[in-house]
């Protein structure tokens, strides 16, 4: 008998026990786009060229430095969007020469990072239309907590590649 009273105790708890877990999801958000990631600004912290005919022709040197040179330690960078963290301008300011248009207009070729191993690129525009394209970059690491992002600036010639330059930069508070 006791062992009956015991398994209908131990029943009776675990039914009290459930029925207790109301679990709260709370209310829908968006989720976060690489745009709320890269809007803001930003500050080089290396420039490297790389020659990629000597890389493929496994030529060395095919790196340079570029960070110091031609006052490239004053670049920055910065990526706006609207309220609805949809991009808008971007202004690159310092007095460096330019690798691509120091200012205009952008945009993500997808708005959250990819799965395959295709990179995100940003799309820069010289109108606010969006309608023509000056140059493409390439997001090489998407910005997280440690607050860094790469770029890759790719130049070619017939469709091969033949010099890219490599931004390494971190976030301006």
């Amino acid at each position: 008998m006791k062992c009956k009273s015991f398994y209908w105790l131990a029943l009776l708890m675990c039914f009290f026990a459930l029925s207790c877990d109301n679990t709260e999801d709370g209310s829908y958000v968006d989720p976060i786009t690489i745009y709320e990631k890269v809007n803001g600004n930003w500050q080089l912290a290396n420039l490297k060229m790389v020659d990629e005919t000597a890389k493929a022709n496994k030529i060395e040197p095919s790196e340079e430095n570029l960070s110091t040179y031609f006052n490239y330690e004053d670049f920055k960078i910065n990526f706006n969007v609207d309220e609805k963290n949809r991009p808008t301008s971007y202004e690159v300011t310092g007095n460096v020469p330019p690798l691509f248009a120091p200012k205009g207009y952008w945009e993500l070729s997808s708005d959250f990072q990819q799965t395959n191993d295709r990179a995100t690129k940003i799309y820069l525009y010289s109108d606010a239309q969006k309608t023509q394209k000056t140059d493409e970059l390439r997001l090489m690491s998407v910005p997280g907590k440690n607050e860094e992002m790469q770029l890759q600036l790719v130049r070619s010639s017939g469709g091969t590649p033949f010099v890219s330059y490599i931004f390494k930069l971190n976030a301006i508070n």
